[in-house]
């Protein structure tokens, strides 16, 4: 009886050895393929120019640029400004970014370049607040947040925002451009 066990126990290691030893050659085979598929995938470069326009009364009264480069299914940052110290309650000091912050991600999808751009722009309400120790500064800021199929070579508004303490208007826009 104990040699049938015996024998029994040697069958099945010999049919999980020659069992697991394709299967694990499979496994290896697909890392192997996946690897070489992502190695030989093929990474475009683009530029993004960014410019916020601010408009009065229907005509652009100043413009600021921004650029950056970006590769194909990754993401960058324009950031310039300030760090402005301001007084809490406490008496502590905090803080808080003042200028400009774009943020932008390009994908390549079949049906085009998917763009997603989230944009901050703050600056101080009047330019005398800057200096003022004795107040709190008041800033304003825009945000203009989007998502769309980009269009290469073409200027393209992302986003309107109405100024509520003036008649001015600001936009978004930006342009795509393949890099060679």
């Amino acid at each position: 009886m104990s040699r049938k066990i015996v024998v029994g126990f040697a069958r099945l290691l010999v049919i999980t050895l020659c069992w697991s030893v394709p299967v694990s050659r499979a496994q290896e085979h697909a890392a192997t393929e996946a690897k070489t598929e992502a190695a030989s995938k093929i990474v475009n470069s683009y530029r993004l120019d960014f410019a916020v326009n601010e408009i009065e009364d229907g005509r652009k009264i100043n413009t600021r640029q921004y650029s950056v480069n970006i590769n194909s299914d990754d993401a960058n940052t324009v950031k310039i400004g300030t760090r402005v110290p301001v007084e809490s309650k406490e008496g502590q000091f905090q803080y808080i970014d003042v200028g400009t912050n774009i943020w932008s991600r390009l994908k390549e999808h079949p049906n085009g370049l998917l763009l997603e751009v989230r944009s901050e722009i703050s600056n101080f309400a009047l330019p005398d607040q800057a200096t003022r120790t004795n107040s709190m500064p008041l800033l304003r800021q825009v945000q203009i947040n989007a998502s769309t199929l980009a269009v290469l070579g073409k200027p393209m508004v992302l986003g309107v925002v109405d100024d509520p303490n003036s008649k001015r208007q600001f936009q978004l826009e930006v342009t795509v451009t393949r890099q060679k």
